[in-house]
């Protein structure tokens, strides 16, 4: 069984972190030529590419593999080590999380973790439904997702759910639905979307209005704050989760739309897979 050596493992995954070789020679403090050499020499080991030359590099399917491996070692290094490390270099915890988790629940509860161990987060942001990607590409060690089912050697939570209303401003509501929120109207109100792939305004205009995907104006902003924004000045009407906009529903700033449509809310449950130790 090949047992690969990490030094050569942790030059690969600086080339993939810092996007580039003479970045990832600078991080580990030595030549871009060492850094060459270290990732040849891995793949000399393995008899196959590890790295895809492009810009940025990315890894082979087999260099997400070893990347993966990388993650649970350094993890497990950190649990079997403890007290021990205090003093040396923060562990990286890389975790793939959505956009609204992020602006909602997320980091009130990591902070007692962040309080008390030395650990540095990388978040990278992706749609709920795509986040479990990241996890299997070995990228991240973790993943808030809406997948059910864990992937090979991982496990998976229920955290919960999250409720989403279809908002708007006051002022919005007047000026498209003066009539009430009715199919004809939505066809001229300008909806948001995180990106092109992100359709849940799309699935719950279709299950409520029958309107099939692409007959609605929509906006591409990659930013959950953006869309409370967009909500708040009357330019957009959002589907945005209740916990991040009690504020404006109570002082009436935005109303909840999602009342004139059949059902009561639109809910995305979430879990979080994790690598077994």
């Amino acid at each position: 069984m090949k047992r690969p050596d990490y030094r050569t493992l942790q030059a690969l995954d600086a080339v993939i972190r810092e996007r580039g070789f003479e970045r990832a020679a600078q991080k580990l403090c030595i030549t871009q030529s060492a850094v060459s050499q270290r990732i040849k020499q891995l793949e000399n080991m393995f008899g196959q590419p590890l790295l895809v030359r492009t810009v940025p590099p990315r890894p082979t399917e087999q260099g997400q593999k070893l990347l993966a491996l990388l993650r649970q070692v350094e993890l497990l290094e950190e649990e079997w080590l403890g007290d021990e490390q205090t003093g040396s270099t923060p562990l990286l915890l890389s975790l793939a999380v959505n956009a609204d988790s992020l602006a909602t629940w997320l980091l009130p509860a990591l902070a007692n973790v962040l309080s008390d161990s030395p650990i540095r987060l990388n978040l990278q942001v992706e749609d709920e439904t795509r986040t479990q990607e990241r996890l299997r590409r070995g990228e991240v060690v973790g993943a808030v997702s809406i997948q059910p089912q864990a992937l090979p050697s991982c496990l998976v939570d229920q955290l919960g759910a999250l409720d989403y209303l279809f908002v708007a401003s006051k002022e919005f509501a007047q000026r498209y639905f003066p009539n009430g929120v009715t199919r004809s109207a939505l066809l001229k109100a300008p909806v948001v979307a995180f990106d092109h792939l992100d359709d849940m305004h799309q699935a719950f205009l279709q299950q409520n209005f029958d309107l099939p995907p692409g007959s609605v104006p929509c906006h591409i902003v990659n930013s959950s704050e953006a869309f409370v924004q967009l909500a708040r000045q009357g330019t957009t009407c959002c589907m945005i989760p209740h916990l991040q906009i009690e504020k404006e529903l109570n002082s009436g700033e935005l109303i909840d739309l999602t009342r004139a449509c059949s059902s009561a809310a639109c809910s995305t449950g979430t879990a979080s897979p994790r690598k077994a130790a």
